[in-house]
């Protein structure tokens, strides 16, 4: 148990956040714990809570709210933390250890920053303070004096303990890290000045001088217009000690009424390979288009600006009036770009004198635009967040082209400025194997053409992976391209060994998460524990514990952010080093989140299965303490039902394995028979691995019914792949399970599947015994589905006995049970009719039924059954 001052007040709880109640008792509860183990006048609370027009009987409500603070605490155990209210008179006290309040917390850390030796050990104490900070201090409370004096007290404080942090950064030589702390707070507090001498202090110390100096102006301009008054002297000395710092521009020697013609590229990528077709889409693009913007998209590592840069020295000749570059920062550990810093030095670039500089961001863009009216003119924008980011520096000439890359699709980019999308995907295997030889030589790679294929294969065939890949190699000259490759096969360790010092795939997809919206990046840190290759919005709604169309909305963010795609409708996947990644990640996600989505297929499971064979009987019971979700997908029909089995058809077999290795027996068993219809249906592809997996759930679970359907739906698969010996160990063993677990209908079951093998296997006589058994077991118990399956059985063991007669029969009662629903089911009546039929020489009724059994079978999809209607109907009298 803790308390939260420091954000929404509330109790903490291991189960998750509670809040005590409406505004007022929050108040409350704030009020003393503002104040803990001390005594609060009933006055004082009253004033706190209601000021100057408390309600006649204050007195009395003020009792109700602490009496249900008291039935608050005591039902979260309060008495064994050592907390509680107790009454002093006309005061209350809250008994409570101050480390339980994260207020105290975080003011006895900052006093010890302050005491500390060294600026390590200060940034250590300040940045573990300040995680304590959820939000506003107090928030849920009521507006009172009391209250905003205290919150603004706390508010102080943490200002204080940001520029305290910064300022041991400094000491540390760390200005970049000491200007992302301050930035956020000078946005925030952007008239206190003490904030604005720090940033531009560490700004101008970590490189950014324009930035710098861009922030004193405007931090100028808003003391103006907001309080009619000049920088103070802290502020005023930070802006004289840049300018003290800052070294003069050199001045280009040329006539001053020739246009300066800049060129900011970076130099041109070394060993760049492949992309002839997306560079011809870029071609293509730029000469037909007036003022085009072209918007290069792409994962993290996939290229994208070293895509950008190589064309544009390719076309150099094509922009005789320069080339301009900025890095926008937009997936950066940096702050972003500023648009004036930017345009600023854009200007300064075109040959705009220092002293003509605007000094404003938007009259700067204006400036921008009218200089590149008239000039052909190539402006590149690399690692953009936003669309916002790129507008205000686009050019203004019908002649300039700008080339924007970023990790997102920029759809706001797409609609307002008609930029054209030129996605750069992974690359192919010769691409892959072209630049692990510009790296390596040629002689290194062709002699193992194998591994560098399955190289990479394991880099997804991400460039970034592929160079940190041939760097390691080239810095390890005895090591075989094999050998890498049997280290990057390791799950476990591929993101590890894809990192060369400051590079590598995991940094970078780092970046990208980092700059997602909190929800979405939510949903990543959820997708890691899913264990199957692609999901649906139900499966991560359930991971990430919120709706479906929340889900939905989150994965499109994903998408567009490149970490997924969108596989088929309605389904999204990522690539292996993504998901790796999200795996690595995943500690951070909610821990109930696996649970959530075993549940959510155990409820879509049965959902599929209703739908799948309808009317017959649920294949488990749910758990005692299954939670279901808030929304269950529902299935139009059997074919709908299916294409959901084959789709989930990993990620079933996953969960199941991941219920077993947490101990959760009780799901593992019943995921391994979810999908049931699907293995009838597909009965030899290899389902006998997840059976015996749930076998061994049941039988640690101790559930004798649920051995006993296993048992006999692993019989049954075992028995069609030719595995007879195997599979009567099974069911032999199923009815007698069932019967001591008081299941009769898996007890009929088990005996249609145990006669079935014994007829196979030449005991015809005992298998007819078994199958009599069942369906009398079934008539007592009168559920429809199980008797159909029973008569069904019987019929076809009679038809091999060359009984017809009774085959018919027993096909003309289960086919007056049998659900309109169940069009498959009706499909393999109607055949075992036609063949009955046959056998009785009446080859015209039997052609009748097998073709539209045939029909039938083919309409929903079940294949199998329409070939065997075909054979039978070949096998019919040519003259039928």
């Amino acid at each position: 148990m803790e308390f939260r001052l420091l954000g929404s007040v509330a109790l903490v709880t291991g189960r998750g956040d509670v809040v005590p109640g409406p505004a007022k008792r929050c108040s409350l509860l704030a009020m003393l714990l503002l104040r803990p183990n001390t005594a609060v006048q009933v006055g004082r609370l009253i004033e706190a809570l209601w000021e100057e027009e408390p309600p006649a009987h204050a007195r009395t409500v003020l009792q109700g709210h602490v009496s249900r603070l008291r039935a608050l605490l005591a039902e979260h155990g309060a008495r064994e933390y050592g907390v509680e209210i107790a009454t002093q008179g006309a005061a209350y006290v809250l008994r409570v250890p101050e480390s339980l309040v994260d207020a105290h917390r975080f003011e006895e850390l900052v006093g010890l920053a302050g005491m500390q030796g060294g600026p390590a050990d200060t940034v250590r104490m300040l940045r573990e303070a300040l995680s304590f900070w959820q939000g506003p201090a107090l928030t849920g409370t009521v507006q009172s004096l009391h209250l905003q004096g205290a919150a603004g007290g706390l508010e102080e404080l943490r200002i204080a303990s940001v520029e305290a942090l910064a300022e041991a950064y400094g000491q540390l030589g760390e200005h970049g890290r000491a200007a992302a702390v301050l930035r956020t707070e000078a946005v925030a507090h952007p008239l206190r000045e003490s904030l604005a001498a720090a940033l531009m202090l560490a700004l101008g110390r970590s490189g950014r001088q324009s930035d710098a100096l861009g922030w004193y102006h405007r931090t100028r301009r808003l003391l103006a217009e907001e309080l009619g008054v000049d920088p103070g002297e802290v502020l005023a000395g930070a802006y004289a000690t840049l300018l003290r710092s800052a070294e003069p521009a050199p001045v280009p020697d040329r006539p001053s009424d020739r246009p300066a013609v800049p060129e900011l590229l970076p130099r041109p990528p070394r060993g760049f390979t492949g992309r002839a077709a997306e560079l011809a889409v870029l071609d293509g693009v730029v000469g037909a288009d007036e003022a085009p913007v072209c918007l290069v998209t792409g994962p993290a590592g996939v290229g994208k600006t070293a895509f950008a840069v190589h064309w544009a020295h390719q076309r150099r000749a094509d922009f005789p009036d320069g080339r301009l570059f900025h890095d926008l920062r937009g997936f950066s550990d940096a702050p972003p770009s500023e648009p004036g810093a930017i345009l600023r030095e854009f200007l300064l670039a075109l040959g705009v004198a220092p002293q003509r500089m605007p000094e404003t961001a938007d009259a700067m863009g204006a400036l921008f635009r009218s200089l590149t009216a008239r000039r052909r003119l190539l402006v590149v924008l690399d690692n953009a967040r936003s669309s916002e980011q790129v507008r205000p520096l686009l050019p203004g000439g019908d002649h300039c082209a700008t080339v924007v890359t970023s990790r997102d699709r920029l759809g706001g980019l797409i609609a307002s400025d008609a930029a054209r999308p030129v996605p750069l995907r992974h690359l192919p295997p010769d691409a892959s194997a072209a630049l692990l030889t510009s790296v390596l030589g040629t002689e290194r790679v062709t002699a193992e053409p194998e591994a560098a294929a399955r190289l990479a294969t394991l880099c997804d065939g991400l460039p970034l992976a592929l160079r940190v890949t041939a760097a390691r190699l080239a810095e390890r000259p005895q090591w075989t391209l094999d050998e890498m490759a049997a280290e990057l096969a390791d799950e476990q360790g591929r993101l590890a060994a894809l990192n060369v010092e400051d590079t590598g795939v995991a940094a970078a997809l780092r970046l990208t998460v980092q700059q997602l919206p909190d929800s979405a990046a939510r949903m990543f840190r959820s997708l890691g524990p899913h264990p199957g290759s692609d999901v649906d919005r139900f499966a991560a709604s359930a991971l990430a514990g919120t709706s479906p169309a929340q889900a939905s909305a989150d994965l499109d963010r994903l998408a567009a952010a490149h970490l997924l795609t969108e596989s088929v409708p309605g389904r999204w996947a990522a690539h292996d080093l993504v998901r790796l990644y999200a795996r690595q990640v995943a500690p951070q996600a909610d821990p109930a989140g696996v649970r959530r989505l075993l549940d959510h297929y155990l409820a879509t499971g049965l959902a599929a299965d209703a739908a799948a064979e309808p009317g017959s009987q649920p294949c488990f019971t749910v758990p005692a303490d299954f939670r279901r979700p808030p929304a269950v997908r529902e299935f139009e029909d059997r074919c709908a039902a299916m294409a959901w089995y084959e789709a989930e058809r990993a990620a079933l077999e996953g969960a199941a394995l991941t219920a077993a290795e947490l101990g959760l027996h009780d799901r593992a068993w019943r995921l391994a028979l979810v999908p049931w219809p699907l293995m009838l249906w597909r009965i030899r592809d290899g389902w006998t691995p997840l059976l015996e997996a749930g076998l061994a759930s049941a039988r640690a679970e101790g559930d004798l019914a649920a051995q006993s359907r296993t048992r006999a739906l692993l019989g049954w698969v075992l028995h069609e792949e030719g595995r007879d010996v195997e599979a009567l160990v099974h069911l032999e063993e199923a009815p007698g399970l069932a019967a001591r677990a008081g299941d009769p209908i898996s007890e009929a079951i088990a005996y249609v599947n145990l006669g079935v093998v014994l007829d196979g296997v030449g005991e015809r006589s005992r298998a007819g015994d078994l199958m009599a058994r069942a369906v009398s077991l079934a008539d007592r118990i009168g559920h429809p589905s199980t008797q159909v399956l029973t008569l069904h059985h019987l019929a076809r063991h009679c038809l091999d006995e060359g009984a017809y007669e009774a085959a018919l029969g027993h096909v003309t009662g289960a086919e007056r049970l049998v659900s309109p629903d169940a069009k498959v089911g009706r499909a393999q009546l109607q055949m075992t009719r036609g063949e009955a039929l046959a056998g009785l020489g009446r080859p015209a009724e039997a052609a009748d039924l097998l073709g539209r059994a045939a029909a039938a079978a083919e309409a929903v999809g079940f294949t199998e059954g329409a070939e065997r209607a075909a054979r039978l109907l070949s096998r019919l009298p040519a003259d039928r």
